[in-house]
């Protein structure tokens, strides 16, 4: 499993988990330096994804248990989990199979086990793919951001921003990987919803107000049943809300991690 880590050695580290068809290139690098001006960071590829080996996993409980053992294998007994997208359904899983190991957890463009409209990010997605292809655009200015002026500035920038790096690039997904993780999707919505009492950490849950891929209903929802939640809902923004609204996240995330 390829990883990157950043920031200072000492502390509690911030294990970050990627949304579907996500690479290391595709973490936003204001967030990463953000986060790891004052605490370490660890970007990850789940297995098959990426520069990482192996067969992509074809179940969220996979991926979590994938990432249990990363965490262990590096010697943690401790960390914090920021899970964007698909990301944050392994991050629901990796507290829920061993809670002693997480500390505070952030959730963003993300939703519960059976949440509404999740069984449909790939109708939903396939379309503004096309559209991404046929306009010569990466689909996330479509899928990640609303129409409006503001939206489409965002994710302009956004975009230009995941360009940045221009050496140790990591590899594209491929097409037999992304297909593994749609059907990892699917099951995660359709299957019946967990018990989120059971989570006792602090949970920080944010999202833009305008989500077309996880219904923003679904970050409401996750705040409401997630016992020690914190609610954040950017204005005119979607399914990539942190990264429009990326200074104001990251200030928030520190101070919410650093309680």
């Amino acid at each position: 499993m390829v990883y990157r880590q950043l920031g200072p050695a000492a502390g509690v580290p911030v294990i970050l988990l990627n949304h579907w068809g996500a690479v290391l290139d595709n973490f936003d690098p204001r967030i990463v330096d953000g986060l790891a001006a004052t605490r370490p960071v660890i970007a990850l590829d789940y297995r098959g994804v990426g520069a990482s080996t192996g067969k992509a996993r074809l179940t969220v409980a996979e991926m979590a248990q994938d990432t249990i053992a990363f965490i262990r294998a590096l010697g943690f007994e401790e960390v914090d989990l920021l899970g964007f997208s698909l990301g944050g359904f392994v991050v629901q899983d990796i507290v829920r199979q061993t809670p002693g190991l997480v500390r505070k957890v952030i959730l963003t463009g993300t939703g519960p086990a059976g949440g509404e409209g999740i069984e449909k990010v790939g109708p939903v997605s396939w379309p503004l793919i096309i559209k991404g292809m046929l306009t010569l655009r990466d689909p996330k200015f479509y899928l990640f951001f609303t129409s409006t002026a503001n939206g489409r500035r965002a994710a302009k920038a956004f975009l230009e921003r995941l360009q940045e790096r221009k050496t140790d690039r990591d590899k594209p997904i491929r097409m037999a990987a992304f297909l593994r993780q749609l059907k990892a999707i699917k099951a995660w919505g359709t299957q019946a919803p967990q018990d989120l009492s059971a989570i006792r950490k602090p949970v920080l849950v944010a999202n833009g107000d305008h989500d077309i891929m996880v219904p923003s209903s679904n970050t409401i929802d996750l705040a409401r049943r997630l016992p020690n939640a914190e609610l954040v809902l950017y204005e005119d923004a979607g399914h990539g809300g942190i990264f429009q609204y990326h200074e104001a996240f990251v200030s928030k995330a520190l101070e919410f991690l650093a309680r």
